[in-house]
């Protein structure tokens, strides 16, 4: 398809803010040519999210023009709808608003101070037409007086990024002139979808890695004296390691541009990757701030920007992990229905396994750090009794059900294809280094090229392996991946010169409860399978009233004080405890729990020289665009 053809597209979406106190876009879609019974739907779902979320039920006030002239619009279902046409119609015209008031990464949001759409969330399907070049415009308005606009799409009228190079010019960024507001051009509807919006007041900073120009933009709560300048360098350093994971040393990545929307709010934390962007959210105080005076040069990073570049690593990563590596069973996405895999633990553990690792390669955090959030991992998953119920493969194919839709019973019935999966993906890099013929870096990049960078099965993998082991490691995948069985975790990680230490658990762990503590008193989250809470007859949804010993009965507000007065205690001597549940007070006989322990690690370098989270040389340095 030639460029000219390309940004000339039968299919035209303006987007406008319509009233920001409503939180209500408005969206207009041109079709040139429509069919006699043009049918329009929007998705059910947006891809790397997996649940089904019916964007549907906030698209109000729909109609349709045919060559200016009112048609009626029909609703065959929950999101298809069907426009039935004059002959020889040649333009067909459909407004409607969209309700936006979710500040998640997923779907849309609007208000006096900020904008965030996914096209997912607000633009119609045109069936018959979804192969086709679409063009979306971004149209300013009163309210959006001193907003920009940002999105990895090409704006039309730019030379393709790939173009630039080859002319070897610097001349021209893939990113719209001026404020944003701008027509911009994608070759399907796939593509469109698949590129967020973020508009508002926004920071924005420029990097490149590799000649490839990304952008990181800022918006919601920027705190003063972050240290934006930091961020970007860090930023850097973390694309470069993760592109020369995939490609070595000299070459460029698949993409042609990269965009990072960041969206600060407190307590936020969240990302969802795209081809060419992600959308991220974070806490404003996980940003880096400038140093003080006299600040020490080699401090530690603070762990909430630890965490946030984490999340950049792990986004980053999936531009590859997932939107171009892919399951064979999302070649195609079906936007009206869930579309099941099994490899979400490869495409989600994968990456979870790498996104930290990343971080020690880009210099920026010491094996020991890495090692302390891999414990917390390993304990996470130790605490989730589910993990005896449900494999990670299960898990995968249950996301659309389970994982997205957490209760009370969750960690008692299933298992984190994220957490469980990053510990599958160190067992398999471990047992390849300590086989001596490969790595799992290797086997990623040998997927890569196997693959052609599209879609893949486990088959896939489970061949690579036995080509770059030497060994088939079906045994292996089959116990971690298909079993409920435990990982070799500590074989593996002291085999490499870590040191796996166990101390003794929070009291909430050794009882077997998640609560919450607050003015209202202790309350119970969740109780775990086969615990001590549980064969007392504690259950989720309890108030924790009181403990009683000896004769006397003390009331608990918190954890502390249950540990308070059960202090002393032999393992199984009983406690009675008093607890609310439906208006009435019930009472039941705790038996104390024995010790339980969380793992701790430590590396010793000289004993893990072969190690992933050995130091490396390669390093990322901020370059202009």
């Amino acid at each position: 398809m030639t460029d000219t053809a390309l940004q000339s597209a039968g299919v035209h979406y303006t987007v406008a803010v319509d009233d920001p106190h409503a939180h209500l876009w408005a969206v207009t879609v041109v079709i040139d040519h429509p069919a006699p019974r043009q049918r329009l739907s929007l998705p059910v779902w947006i891809p790397g999210s997996y649940l089904v979320r019916e964007f549907a039920q906030h698209l109000q006030e729909l109609r349709a023009d045919a060559d200016a002239k009112a048609v009626p619009v029909r609703s065959l279902d929950k999101n298809h709808w069907e426009v039935v046409l004059p002959a020889d119609t040649r333009r067909l015209t459909v407004r409607y608003r969209v309700y936006a008031f979710d500040r998640s990464v997923r779907t849309a949001y609007l208000d006096a101070q900020r904008g965030f759409f996914n096209p997912t969330s607000l633009c119609l399907r045109v069936h018959g037409r979804e192969a086709e070049p679409h063009r979306l415009t971004l149209q300013p308005t009163a309210h959006t007086a001193g907003w920009r606009a940002a999105t990895a799409l090409p704006p039309v009228g730019a030379a393709p990024a790939r173009a630039q190079r080859q002319r070897r010019t610097r001349a021209v960024l893939p990113w719209a002139s001026g404020d944003g507001f701008a027509t911009y051009h994608a070759r399907d509807y796939d593509e469109l979808a698949d590129h967020p919006v973020e508009m508002g007041t926004l920071w924005v900073g420029d990097f490149s890695v590799r000649g490839v120009p990304h952008r990181l933009v800022l918006s919601g709560a920027v705190p003063a004296g972050a240290d934006t300048e930091r961020l970007l360098r860090d930023a850097a350093r973390v694309c470069e390691a993760a592109i020369a994971l995939w490609h070595g040393p000299h070459d460029p990545p698949p993409f042609d541009r990269y965009l990072f929307l960041l969206h600060l709010t407190p307590g936020g934390y969240g990302g969802l990757e795209h081809a060419r962007s992600t959308a991220l959210i974070a806490a404003p105080g996980d940003l880096p701030l400038s140093p003080l005076p006299h600040a020490p040069a080699d401090a530690a990073l603070p762990e909430g920007y630890v965490t946030l570049l984490g999340l950049i690593a792990h986004e980053y990563f999936h531009a590859w992990n997932v939107k171009r590596l892919r399951p064979r069973e999302l070649a195609r996405i079906d936007y009206d229905r869930e579309n099941h895999t099994t490899l979400l633990w490869f495409f989600e553990g994968f990456t979870s396994y790498y996104d930290e690792l990343l971080l020690v390669r880009a210099g920026l955090i010491d094996a020991n750090t890495f090692l302390q959030r891999l414990a917390k991992t390993i304990n996470q998953v130790r605490e989730t009794p589910g993990r005896w119920i449900q494999s990670v493969a299960q898990a995968s194919w249950d996301a659309w059900i389970r994982y997205y839709r957490p209760h009370e019973n969750t960690p008692n019935a299933t298992i984190s294809y994220y957490a469980k999966g990053a510990l599958v993906a160190l067992c398999v890099d471990l047992t390849l280094r300590r086989e001596g013929h490969t790595t799992l870096d290797e086997v990623m990049r040998a997927l890569w090229q196997r693959c052609a960078g599209g879609p893949m099965g486990e088959a896939d993998l489970r061949a690579v392996l036995r080509r770059l082991g030497r060994r088939a490691y079906d045994a292996e995948l089959d116990a971690w991946v298909h079993g409920t069985g435990e990982l070799p975790l500590r074989d593996v990680l002291t085999a490499h010169g870590v040191r796996w230490s166990e101390t003794p658990a929070p009291l909430a762990q050794q009882l077997g409860v998640r609560v919450d503590e607050g003015p209202g008193g202790l309350r119970l989250r969740q109780v775990l399978r086969g615990s001590a809470a549980e064969a007392a007859g504690l259950a989720a949804g309890d108030e924790w009233l009181a403990v009683e010993r000896d004769g006397a009965v003390w009331r608990v507000v918190r954890l502390d004080d249950v540990a308070l007065h059960a202090r002393g205690l032999a393992p199984e001597a009983p406690l009675t405890v008093w607890m609310a549940r439906a208006g009435r007070v019930l009472r039941g006989q705790l038996r104390w729990p024995a010790p339980a322990t969380v793992v701790t690690l430590q590396a010793d370098l000289g004993a893990g020289a072969h190690a992933p989270w050995a130091p490396a040389a390669a390093s990322a340095s901020l370059t202009p665009p």
